[in-house]
């Protein structure tokens, strides 16, 4: 993608673009365009700002979609693919429910990273799970929203398996095999992404999780 063009760094995040875009930008014969420098860090949610910086109101936590992700180190494979799904299908997908994405390496002061996590999980409208890459840390935090009964729409790339445990929830399955599989589904990822969060918002039981399926009377 990147020798194509079609993968820039936008905003400090990993994008693609539609490559009608990258055709309309190619210089013709007698002029060369300098293409514009990227941003060096991803940009925080003013949301996000506000949140966790408490001064909060609980109509503010109504806006927020957590972004559950394998985040990794700079330059690692698991950023890059975060950082991708982040912009290219989790945003936008979530943008006409009037949702902003946060993940965790948006939030919180150094030191306090775990407990503010905590409190995403707890008070976030909705989680997105990005099981790619089997990330225990994912697990633990998808656990917590079912143990919460919270609405979170999972997600994993085809070429992982989904372990048993939590098979059994619908999770939607991408194919980023290569460019020619990706490109062209990604509206159709987007789309579903966007009715799976409309159904777990709009009734949070229509999902169900394997607590709220096998333990119904976990609570009482």
């Amino acid at each position: 993608m990147k020798d194509l063009d079609l993968l820039r760094t936008i905003g400090g995040a990993e994008t693609l673009v539609a490559i009608a875009q990258v055709l309309d930008e190619l210089p013709g014969d007698d002029s060369v365009k300098t293409p514009k420098p990227a941003t060096p860090s991803q940009p925080i949610p003013s949301i996000a700002k506000k949140v966790a910086s408490g001064n909060d109101t609980p109509d503010d936590w109504q806006k927020i979609c957590f972004y559950i992700t394998p985040i990794g180190d700079d330059g690692s494979v698991e950023r890059k693919h975060s950082d991708l799904f982040m912009s290219s299908l989790v945003q936008p997908a979530l943008d006409e429910l009037g949702l902003t994405v946060v993940r965790a390496d948006q939030i919180g002061e150094p030191g306090m990273i775990t407990t503010q996590v905590l409190e995403y999980l707890k008070r976030s409208r909705l989680a997105i799970a990005d099981l790619s890459y089997l990330n225990p840390n994912v697990f633990y935090e998808v656990a917590l929203r079912h143990a919460l009964r919270l609405p979170v729409v999972q997600l994993i790339r085809k070429a992982d398996r989904l372990p048993f445990d939590v098979n059994q929830s619908r999770t939607l399955t991408f194919d980023t095999t290569d460019i020619y599989s990706l490109v062209p589904k990604l509206q159709t990822y987007r789309s579903e992404i966007a009715t799976q969060a409309r159904k777990a918002l709009d009734d949070p039981e229509s999902v169900g999780n394997p607590v709220s399926v096998f333990y119904p009377d976990f609570y009482k």
